[in-house]
């Protein structure tokens, strides 16, 4: 049984085929699935940037389960393993995949982006090098959260997070909140975070940003708030800025923050197209860099989990199960947003 995305705002638990155990696959039983905002993006609108559902499809992609049968070939895993599943498989036969950036391999199967099924289901059938064994002291539910902390430690990659860099996270929504968790792990001395809602900026001030500024939706604020960004961060100013909304104001609000020479990262995909003042970054040798979902990054994320230096339990606020009244409910409660941080299903 799986749920499908059956049409627009419609999801129905119905029955699923698994394909065939292939000798280096496992059959993982379904434990803990998040919702993640692509989902509810596709549920409401049935598409996402150039995705489009064109036929029911299962959704769901941030997922941890328990190992019941093993392929032929598969030596690192047993039945009975808890593990959390890395969502998207490389063709690896693509320059990008033998280069070691198979995230952005344009051949990627990858959980509920069409056409491609998704993983909240009882069962799913998958590579078992994409499965990693997690230690006794991490739940299911931790598990299922390395896939949305795996954006931040990509982002956190890509930007050169350390020491001695100054971040600036915009949006306190999940996955901003997983930015400022990551970069702090990374040794980021000084993290401020950026918001329109005083609940989400209260989240992050207990998982310890050093400062959050409340802004609002308006263009025309944009100075004003950047002169208070700058002032809550200090005289050193900002090193690196992530996007984690990817709109006009946030993107436009992140060059204008950033200092002369340092980053922007653009980790949330608002619109697909924004307009911003472009020209006064690059005369301040500002640069831009994206991330596409990540590469690698799930043993990194189990350690800094399993090591306590990044502790991802607050983040979960409402807990279903996989009924069909209560998948529609999660829904709704995730789309919501307001106090619901991290929708998870238990199965």
């Amino acid at each position: 049984m799986v749920a499908w995305l059956v049409g627009l705002n419609t999801l129905k638990i119905q029955p699923f085929k698994l394909p065939p155990l292939g000798p280096h696959d496992v059959r993982v039983r379904m434990k803990a699935v998040g919702i993640c905002g692509s989902d509810v993006h596709f549920l409401k609108t049935l598409r996402l940037a150039d995705f489009v559902v064109k036929e029911p499809m299962v959704i769901g992609h941030e997922c941890a389960g328990i190992i019941e049968e093993i392929g032929s070939e598969v030596k690192n895993l047993v039945p009975g393993d808890r593990v959390a599943l890395e969502p998207g498989i490389g063709c690896w036969r693509c320059d990008l995949c033998k280069e070691g950036r198979y995230n952005i391999c344009p051949d990627m199967k990858f959980f509920a982006t069409p056409p491609i099924h998704g993983s909240l289901a009882r069962q799913v059938v998958h590579p078992a090098d994409l499965c990693f064994k997690l230690p006794d002291n991490l739940s299911l539910e931790e598990g299922a959260m390395c896939e949305p902390l795996s954006v931040a430690v990509h982002a956190c990659r890509r930007a050169n997070i350390g020491p001695e860099t100054n971040v600036l996270v915009m949006g306190a929504g999940p996955i901003g909140l997983v930015t400022l968790l990551a970069a702090h792990a990374f040794g980021a001395p000084r993290i401020v975070i950026v918001d329109v809602d005083d609940y989400r900026l209260s989240v992050a001030n207990n998982l310890g940003a050093d400062g959050v500024v409340k802004v609002s939706t308006n263009m025309q604020d944009i100075p004003e708030e950047v002169e208070r960004i700058c002032e809550v961060m200090g005289a050193v100013g900002v090193h690196v800025t992530f996007d984690c909304a990817g709109f006009n104001k946030t993107m436009s609000t992140a060059l204008s923050a950033t200092r002369a020479g340092g980053k922007v990262c653009l980790v949330g995909l608002g619109h697909n197209e924004v307009t911003v003042p472009l020209t006064p970054a690059a005369a301040r040798e500002v640069d831009i860099i994206g991330i596409f979902r990540y590469k690698n990054t799930w043993p990194l994320c189990i350690e800094l989990l399993r090591s306590g230096k990044i502790d991802v339990k607050p983040l979960i606020t409402h807990r279903f199960g996989f009924s069909q009244k209560e998948v529609e409910e999660a829904f709704e409660t995730s789309a919501r947003g307001g106090d619901a941080i991290k929708v998870m299903f238990n199965l």
